[in-house]
């Protein structure tokens, strides 16, 4: 920690150690001329003038201050001399290409810049210069250009310093060694040092690298490949065994236009595990070392990651019977999935029908559990795609069972309000068996505490045989993918990336700190080679595991040009040459627009409104917080919107305003939920609630546009997600306490529906159609199995009732859980989950039984989908949507949905269907809600009359 103390004639000598901690060590410190020698402390958490004790003020006595800092029992960074600024624990300046260095500095004609590089690491400073065995390169002032500035927005403003073409020759050499960027005055005094961000030019010096092949390629004989440019040494250490037995080195060959590493074995190597050894200079450890790392182009591996595996996956014995030939259900266009997002752990952990094995693993998916029986029946009424939390390997769950450790409580026995469930669950959740699987180690691997053996290749057939189980089930597969962030960076043991090209795969700040908006340290797709990692990966998960589609994490963090990438990639699979019809895959991601690349400060991010017309979905927040009202960041969680009792049933919140500001804004949630069931067409026009024709770009949401989307399929519509609460337990904070059971039910199957029959992808998270509860917890990406129960039996409940939950994400909202929790009315029984899952069954099977609900373009929705009642005289809490169905649907003539979230009857004239044959939808007629069945057609005036909160189909032969 810095702190202030007399300028030192000398610098300040440790008197004696320091404490076990590292701190308060004593120093005897010279000070300026007249003043007395004497100590001071330096004290842990300090970043004032020191001492913060009082026992000495130097600044009172009218002495100069200079800064001092201690750590582990020395002084670090060494001090710079006066008027120097040489901060090598930084890195301000940019190598951006072989030509051009990028660095907030002052040009003048007095002053000098240049690339000092050492091959050795040793550059260090010492008595107002830098020390070490280094050499130089001279830099010119020059000018960026406007395609560099194109290429690198953020460093427009700053100078560009030329690479003298004297000393080209040394780049080379630089690369693969410590760089430092240096200006100096006139005389050759040190003004100025600091580190160099080296991703730009290593992308311009290394481009060829972007062909090659990496990891195990297997022709006839294995051939091992990594990326590693700025390595003076790569070595290859082959192990017999998973545990490292029997190992020996093998010396890497370097390709000098790629900075590639290979070497080539015999076949005996199939089945081997292997870890490289990468001498290389590591910023973070400030020096050359030589880590012993995984392969990030891993294809197997060791439990626990500890080292990869070298297999070929074309392998028959790394393949379920059948795979092949494996059937694959039809392929649906984006805008016609109906995607149930679910967590391998979640599916059958609870699940007494299965095995006590098989439970959170892979295999449970090739059995015939109540789980799977599930499955079957939702892919029955419509399901399309199943798509999976990450599976890929993640850093933070232990993979043999015998090193984790579960809640030893009895949970169930626990008061449903109590805080005791959580502090259990807590005191393990580094060691339990569950993790969301948000924390990237290998990005290829299928993760190994999901298999029955983590140890090697199991892992990589049990995962295909779950492919291949819900395949069988009639559904196609979604992965979550996580390519924006690494669980760690630097010289962390989980870092794999970064401890074999240091500083390049991870997007650095402006002074070379690791950004990590994402929550971890970011990766930055936009260097050639993690965008090419990016599109290798997905492209062995689509043409090895046959995954058929990919959800993409924070997918803004990403450039549009590597999703574009990664689709174009997708595309060039074909059934005849990779066994996968790349076309059928479908993508869609996170399209938040945040962090350090936020409004394309870095580059032209895949986010909403930039996705337009790429084909790529993105999830829209704009119809899921009109439907359950305010935003998942509200302090008070009693917010309420369109399908959580703002229409006819206040809670009685004061974060709701007044009377007259609850209708205004419920009926401008309408508007955003007509932009929505239109597939968030940007261009799309109707009459808005205030009597207005607007485009859906002319819709406000939160200062944005609420139509963002060239075509319906770009757009992925929910309600609820593996983040924030469940629906159920929304609506649990939402609605009077007093609603009913009942009530709740009819609330949630609406709620659904205004994301089941929208154009666009729809998508519900696993167990909402059967009212799945958290127990109020907001975040349960570490919460253990308790809070995270997917519950098949009705018998034991939805979940609700579990406790307080996690006090981490979720204590602020205590006060408004407790009451909720010990209410066993809000505890449903069986009755009312099946209520709730026929009910998402037959809006399943009405949004499959027509095109009318994928009509797949602008022009169609324009031309067929419309608001009959919009406008000034709308109903507050009612939206309707007609469906102009004629010649495209083989039953209908058209189709009319009224969605009442209303506590009360609700008629709505619609006069197209004036002398018409309306009927409610067969699918209702036959279903077992009494209530749906109460809903009236009067041919005479065109009015549909709909019960109070419900969503009724009415179709016209």
């Amino acid at each position: 920690m810095w702190g202030d103390v007399a300028t030192p004639t000398e610098w300040a000598t440790p008197l004696q150690p320091a404490g076990a901690d590292g701190f308060g060590v004593h120093f005897r410190v010279p000070l300026t001329e007249g003043a007395k020698n004497v100590s001071y402390i330096i004290h842990k958490g300090d970043e004032k003038d020191l001492p913060d004790n009082q026992a000495l003020d130097l600044t009172a006595a009218g002495h100069e201050v200079w800064r001092v800092a201690a750590t582990e029992g020395h002084l670090l960074p060494q001090p710079p001399a006066r008027g120097a600024d040489a901060d090598l624990g930084k890195s301000a300046a940019h190598w951006i290409d072989r030509d051009t260095v990028a660095w907030k500095v002052e040009p003048s004609a007095s002053l000098h810049h240049s690339l000092a590089f050492s091959e050795k690491g040793d550059i260090a400073y010492a008595k107002g210069d830098l020390t070490g065995d280094l050499r130089v390169i001279r830099l010119i002032p020059g000018e960026l250009t406007d395609a560099q500035k194109a290429k690198w927005p953020h460093l427009a403003g700053h100078t560009a310093l030329k690479v003298d073409p004297r000393d080209a020759g040394l780049i080379g050499k630089a690369l693969r060694g410590q760089v430092v960027a240096v200006e100096r005055d006139a005389s050759g005094a040190l003004l100025t040092a600091t580190g160099v961000q080296i991703p730009g030019v290593l992308d311009d010096v290394y481009a060829k690298a972007v062909g090659a092949e990496l990891g195990p390629v297997w022709r006839g004989t294995p051939r091992l490949s990594v990326w590693a440019p700025t390595a003076r040494k790569v070595e290859l250490a082959l192990h017999r065994d998973a545990a490292g037995g029997g190992r020996t080195v093998h010396e890497m060959r370097r390709d000098d236009e790629t900075g590639v590493w290979s070497v080539r074995g015999l076949p005996s190597w199939k089945g081997r595990y292997y870890t490289f050894l990468v001498t290389v200079y590591s910023p973070a450890a400030g020096k050359v070392v030589t880590n012993e790392v995984t392969d990030p182009y891993s294809l197997s591996l060791a439990a626990d990651s500890v080292r990869s595996q070298v297999v070929d996956l074309s392998d028959r014995s790394l393949a379920p019977g059948g795979w092949s030939s494996l059937a694959k259900p039809k392929a649906v266009t984006q805008d016609r999935a109906s995607v149930y997002e679910l967590h391998v752990r979640d599916f059958s952990a609870s699940d007494a029908s299965v095995p006590a094995d098989r439970r959170g693993t892979y295999a449970a998916f090739a059995g015939d559990g109540a789980g799977m029986k599930e499955l079957r029946k939702l892919a029955e009424d419509g399901l399309t795609h199943v798509h999976l939390l990450p599976v890929f390997d993640i850093a933070t769950v232990p993979e043999r069972r015998s090193d984790r450790a579960e809640p030893d409580c009895d949970l169930a026995s626990m008061p449903a309000d109590s805080d005791r469930q959580q502090a259990c669950v807590a005191k393990v959740a580094a060691k339990d068996a569950f993790n969301w699987g948000y924390d990237p180690r290998h990005y290829t691997v299928p993760e190994g505490s999901y298999a029955s053996d983590p140890d090697g290749s199991g892992r990589i057939k049990e995962f295909r045989g779950m492919v291949a189980g819900l395949n069988g089930a009639g559904l196609r597969v979604v992965m979550d993918v996580v390519y924006n962030h690494t669980h760690a960076a630097g010289q962390d043991p989980t870092s794999v990336l970064d401890r074999i090209v240091p500083g390049y795969y991870h997007r650095l700040l402006d002074d070379g700190a690791v950004a990590t908006s994402t929550c971890c340290a970011n990766t930055a797709p936009e260097h050639a080679m993690m965008g090419k990692l990016v599109v290798d990966s997905v492209v062995t998960w689509a043409r090895d595991y046959k995954v058929d589609g990919f959800r993409f994490d924070l997918m803004g963090h990403h450039p549009k040009a590597n999703m574009l990438a990664v689709r174009k990639a997708l595309d060039g699979l074909t059934l005849a040459e990779d066994g996968v019809d790349g076309k059928s895959i479908i993508l869609y991601g996170e399209g938040w627009n945040f962090g350090e690349v936020a409004n394309d400060a870095r580059f032209e991010q895949a986010t909403q409104l930039n996705m337009a017309g790429t084909g790529i979905g993105t999830f829209s927040d704009r119809l899921r917080d009109a439907v359950r009202g305010g935003s998942p960041f509200d302090a008070d969680p009693r917010v309420q919107g369109f399908g959580s009792g703002l229409a006819g049933a206040p809670n009685g919140s004061p974060a709701n305003g007044t009377a007259e500001q609850q209708r205004a804004r419920l009926l401008g949630y309408q508007d955003l939920i007509k932009v929505g069931l239109t597939g968030n067409l940007r261009d799309y026009t109707f009459t808005a609630s205030g009597g207005r024709q607007v485009k859906g770009s002319e819709v406000d949401y939160n200062g944005s546009p609420a139509g963002y989307t060239a075509s319906p399929g770009e757009v992925v519509t929910y309600v609820d997600a593996h983040d924030n609460e469940t629906l159920f337990d929304a609506l649990a904070y939402k609605l009077p306490q007093a609603t009913t059971m009942a009530d709740r039910v009819r609330m949630q199957s609406l709620s659904l529906a205004t994301a089941v029959l929208a154009q666009g992808t729809s998508f519900v998270h696993a167990g909402s159609e059967r009212l799945r509860s958290k127990s109020l917890d907001r975040n349960s990406f570490d919460s253990g199995d308790w809070f995270n129960r997917l519950l098949w039996d009705c018998s034991q409940g939805n979940g609700f009732g579990a406790g307080l939950p996690p006090r981490a994400d979720n204590e602020d909202k205590w006060a408004y859980a407790r009451p909720l929790l010990a209410d066993p009315a809000l505890r449903p029984d069986c009755a009312s989950i099946g209520s709730a899952r026929a009910g998402y069954g037959e809006l399943l099977k009405i949004r499959s039984s027509s095109p009318a609900f994928a009509l797949g373009s602008l022009a169609e929705v324009q031309k067929r989908l419309t608001f009959p009642t919009s406008g000034t005289a709308e109903t507050p809490g009612v939206v309707t949507m007609h469906l102009d169905a004629s010649g495209i649907d083989p039953h209908w003539k058209s189709i009319t949905v009224v969605f009442n979230a209303t506590p009360e009857t609700q008629p709505q004239t619609v006069a197209a269907l004036k002398d018409a044959q309306v009927t409610l939808h067969p699918v209702q007629t036959a279903g077992d809600d009494a209530v749906v069945k109460q809903s009236t057609f009067d041919p005479t005036t065109g009015t549909l009359t709909v019960p109070a909160r419900t969503v009724a189909v009415f179709v016209r032969p």
